[in-house]
């Protein structure tokens, strides 16, 4: 019944909704590696720590504080954020997400035709991705003169050339960045091969000609510029061009007109011993160029070389091992009727995916593909039924666990440009595809065919022709456009920090940023995780709304690579990104510098305060202070200097009197002075900084104690003082000296300094 009144009684209200908080970031400062005080020309080293409430573009400014200078070198910043030394130090990331700590890439939209023509014979593309994950497609004009610009960027992202134009650009052998015009030193080869550099794939090697030599020339795409030329024969009448560059174990080879094999090492960048070996194919000439093509099976090197319409097409092998012609090649093998020629050579796979040997296909009245064992033994051919007088050009091989694919390109005879797929698992054409894949939406079918780069991401391959038109096509349909899309994120948290201290994280999850799940086949779409090592890692698939749960991965580090299966490209365009993100938990992510504390003496403490601006607003950080303690060659130098009056005239010596002041009075002269001794004690700052609190200490009289004053460095002040009644018969010897505090240092103590007042002692002694 109380409880009931009670109830009765009361006036029962809503609850009050509490208002959401805006989000907020923060920035916290530290300092490591020096102790407080510090000592001048001490290293600092300065820790931001930014924590982000609201995704979005983020900038921090570090201005670097006075007495202290940057460590050239020393700025590093989390992966994603660009860095910038100077003052202030800066770091800048155009897409914080999940408060920092995370990473993302953008995914490549459906490649369509390239809107703009990449210009002359572009070849095949070399695919570069940014660091934001935009897909590049990069190509060099083949069979090019050495003036002529030759290089063209392609963002895939905006189906536009590359930032940086104008472009073609020419390449050279001098190091740095790509230059305008025709003034390039370095030709191109007629069907050019490139190498990735094991270490840094963005470092692109290939052939190359200079008006003196051949040899190999590097593309370094990240730059972007030219990375190097290193040439490896003399140029004459045998040795003008080369075929394409391939790589077997730690060195890349090429083989020149002659037949002559070279050999070049990435990690010396030095030509291998012994090199040029002895040749493995007859000379080759098509107007200036080497007509043919390289391969590698079994960890051999094989070579096409054919003369156009006449001679018959060759193929030799070459053994690394022994530098030598290969067990059972002690000749070229014949490739195809005479007058035939070929500007490919391909490796040829077992049904389980094994490499079995090479082959070549030639082009002329009558198509013929040939192949060879490693060990000479003739195989059955890889290609059959290509019409005649159709060019065949060196293929793409795209593996999918144990079944290979190898896509050719060709153009000729009856065709305006199409794609051969051959199916090494079962040794015939490919499965789902026609046996000759046209590009009808591609430039009207006109394409010409040269190559294909495939994008493992996104599934797709990108073509490129004599058309000089960048498409890109469905490896498992055939269809152009592809309509995929993809994107790699490689993430290691530790690398968030650099402050040299362990930080707990834990990996939360991969998803699709700006992407509707309705507009993806996430159930034919694909996941995969590798490790640091390469080693995989298991992950689940993507769930309804495109997340993937990533909360038992343990790797120190993790590649994500997600590969989408569109329903439509409805998120690509109208100004949205669609990108991969993946993220992990644990502290905030660190921007880290180091300064050097000047050595000069006046420098007696330094500061550093961070700025930042985000989608929260502007804000700073708290301000770190050091003291800075002075070392001998800064440390106060204080001498006194004491004495006595000498003059029988006390008007003298009173303060500002002319004495004389000396170190000793001479007899009588206290009788005079009705038995006073007058006192002059100097203090001087002999050093290099000021002191704020020097105080005079006497021996003996109390009146010349003195302080606390201040001196500035070559400053002297002056104390005068007074003992009555010295008429003993003994003498009186007073000293007097300076005590004080250096900036940031213990107290110190300047030497004694005496006068002495005499008596008849004085003379009797």
């Amino acid at each position: 019944m109380l409880l009931a009144g009670v109830l009765a009684g009361s006036t029962l209200t809503a609850a009050v909704p509490v208002a959401a908080q805006p989000p907020v970031s923060t920035l916290a400062k530290s300092v490591q590696g020096v102790s407080d005080p510090a000592s001048h020309g001490d290293i600092a080293s300065w820790v931001v720590s930014y924590a982000n409430g609201a995704n979005g573009a983020a900038t921090i400014t570090d201005p670097i504080g006075p007495g202290q200078t940057l460590v050239s070198g020393s700025l590093r910043v989390p992966p994603g954020w660009t860095g910038t030394e100077g003052n202030p130090v800066t770091a800048t990331n155009p897409n914080v997400r999940n408060g920092g700590k995370a990473l993302s890439s953008l995914l490549t939209p459906p490649v369509q035709a390239s809107a703009s023509s990449t210009g002359g014979d572009g070849f095949i593309p070399i695919l570069q991705r940014t660091p934001d994950g935009r897909l590049q497609a990069w190509n060099v004009y083949h069979h090019s003169a050495a003036a002529a610009p030759k290089l063209v960027c392609t963002d895939l992202t905006t189906n536009a050339l590359c930032a940086g134009g104008p472009w073609p650009k020419p390449i050279n052998t001098a190091p740095g960045p790509f230059g305008t015009g025709n003034t390039g030193d370095i030709s191109s080869p007629m069907a050019p091969q490139y190498v990735r550099d094991s270490a840094n794939s963005a470092r692109v090697y290939y052939s190359a000609t200079t008006a003196s030599s051949i040899g190999v020339g590097c593309l370094d795409l990240a730059v972007p510029g030219n990375c190097g030329y290193w040439p490896l024969m003399n140029r004459s009448g045998q040795t003008f061009e080369m075929a394409g560059l391939v790589q077997i174990g730690g060195n890349l080879y090429g083989v020149a007109n002659s037949g002559h094999v070279v050999c070049w090492t990435p990690a010396s960048q030095s030509a291998c011993g012994g090199q040029p070996y002895a040749p493995i194919v007859p000379f080759t000439n098509h107007g200036g160029y080497y007509l043919g093509a390289l391969a590698v099976a079994g960890g051999k090197l094989f070579a096409s070389s054919s003369n156009m319409n006449s001679g018959t097409p060759m193929m030799g092998c070459f053994d690394p091992g022994t530098t030598s012609a290969c067990a059972g090649w002690p000749s070229p093998k014949p490739l195809g009727p005479a007058a035939n020629y070929q500007y490919n050579a391909f490796t040829a796979y077992s049904t389980t995916g094994a490499e079995t040997g090479a082959c070549a296909s030639t082009a002329g009245a009558t198509n013929i593909t040939t192949c060879y064992a490693v060990d000479g033994s003739p195989l059955p051919n890889g290609v059959t039924g290509l019409e005649s007088h159709t060019l065949v050009f060196t293929p793409e091989v795209v593996r999918t666990g144990d079944r290979v694919r190898s896509y050719f390109g060709i153009w000729g005879g009856p065709y305006v440009g199409a794609t051969v797929c051959h199916d090494w698992s079962t040794g015939t054409s490919c499965a789902g595809v026609p046996s000759r894949i046209t590009h009808p939406t591609v430039n009207g079918g006109v394409t010409r065919d040269y190559g294909y780069a495939y994008d493992a991401p996104t599934g797709c391959l990108l073509g490129l022709g004599d058309a000089g038109v960048l498409f890109s096509m469905d490896p498992d349909t055939g269809a152009s456009p592809c309509v995929r899309s993809g994107a790699s994120v490689s993430l290691n948290p530790a690398q968030f920090y650099c402050d040299g201290k362990p930080h707990a994280t834990t990996y939360t999850k991969a998803r699709l940023v700006g992407v509707t799940p309705a507009n993806v086949n996430l159930g034919a779409s694909t996941v995969k995780a590798v490790d640091g090592g390469g080693n995989p890692v298991t992950v689940p698939g993507f769930a309804p709304d495109g997340t993937v749960d990533l909360t038992g991965v343990t790797a120190d580090s993790l590649t994500v690579t997600a590969s989408l299966v569109l329903n439509n490209a409805a998120d690509f365009g109208g100004g949205n990104q669609p990108s991969l993100a993946v993220e992990f938990n644990g502290d905030a992510p660190q921007v880290c510098f180091r300064t050097t504390i000047s050595a000069e003496c006046p420098v007696t403490s330094v500061a550093n305060t961070a700025n930042g601006n985000d989608a929260t607003g502007a804000f700073s950080s708290n301000t770190v202070t050091r003291q800075v303690a002075p070392g001998a060659a800064c440390m106060p130098n204080v001498v006194v200097n004491k004495e006595i009056c000498g003059s029988y005239t006390p008007a003298n010596c009173k303060a500002g009197g002319a004495g004389p002041w000396v170190k000793q009075a001479p007899v009588g002269v206290l009788g005079l002075l009705n038995a006073t001794a007058y006192w002059r004690i100097t203090v001087t700052n002999n050093g290099p900084i000021p002191i704020a609190d020097a105080y005079v200490v006497d021996e003996v009289e109390p009146t010349c104690h003195t302080g606390p004053f201040t001196l500035q460095p070559g400053e002297s002040k002056q104390v005068h003082c007074s003992t009555y009644a010295l008429l003993s018969l003994f003498p009186l010897t007073n000293k007097a000296k300076a005590k004080y505090t250096p900036v940031n240092a213990t107290r110190v103590y300047s030497d004694w300094s005496s006068a002495k007042a005499c008596s008849l002692l004085c003379v009797l002694n």
